[in-house]
């Protein structure tokens, strides 16, 4: 039986698929290595997010993985000139699109949800200052990060249930030179005066849009990719009819 071959059109398609694979590899270590860089950041800093904040980015880093596995039928696939293989390569890539989506969207849908969410945290975890030791070490990084005391403003560990000497020393800029214990309180001209809240809502919104737009950035590549392996599989499925 002679050995079906390709109209230049669908050939052409097929080493397009080949270069597509590769951008999808690219891709692929992307989404991981974003993923895994969000999942750290958000870790650090989860008793002041929602869990769906880490979901995300692990979202992200699974469909990165999941991608190298697509690839390898995409490959196999345009080689063999195998109508399966396209149809599955296909299929995978149209499921995998609609989880960049849905990771794009939740990445948008967390924008709005943040400034409640991190409020509310805020609040709660204010009151554990003295009774937790990660809590306390979480607050005393933000302020420094940050360069911001309290939620609101400085006044708010004044006004909290946390029993405190003064301020959190986290709360004043460190005085380079300063010989023995120093003290925070309100009137200290190194005073962090700016609230906790908005600078670090905005650093979530920030990243949060950062996560959506990867998701439907790459989206259109996969997009792309189910549109050219729909078109082979179906000129694949032509020659074998004609045959």
């Amino acid at each position: 039986m002679a050995t079906m071959r390709l109209s230049l059109a669908p050939r052409t398609v097929k080493y397009l698929i080949f270069i597509l694979n590769f951008l999808f590899v690219i891709t692929g270590i992307i989404l991981v290595s974003v993923g895994a860089i969000f999942h750290e950041m958000y870790n650090e800093y989860q008793h002041f997010l929602d869990n769906s904040f880490l979901s995300v980015s692990n979202l992200l880093i699974a469909v990165g993985s999941i991608i190298f596995f697509i690839a390898f039928f995409g490959c196999c696939g345009a080689v063999r000139e195998n109508y399966c293989m396209i149809t599955t390569f296909c299929t995978l890539l149209i499921a995998i699109f609609v989880l960049e989506i849905i990771g794009g969207t939740m990445g948008y849908v967390m924008r709005s949800k943040v400034e409640t969410i991190v409020e509310d945290k805020m609040l709660d975890t204010m009151k554990q200052y003295n009774n937790s030791q990660e809590i306390k070490v979480i607050w005393d990084n933000i302020q420094r990060k940050f360069d911001c005391c309290g939620m609101n403003n400085p006044s708010d560990w004044i006004n909290s249930t946390v029993q405190l000497h003064g301020l959190p020393m986290s709360c004043c800029e460190e005085v380079i030179g300063a010989v023995g214990t120093v003290s925070c309180t309100v009137s200290s001209p190194n005073l962090h005066k700016d609230g906790c809240a908005d600078m670090f809502v905005n650093f979530a919104k920030t990243h949060a849009a950062k996560l959506a737009g990867v998701g439907m950035g790459l989206g259109v590549i996969q997009l792309l990719g189910i549109l050219l392996s729909s078109y082979l599989a179906k000129s694949i499925r032509n020659c074998y009819q004609n045959m």
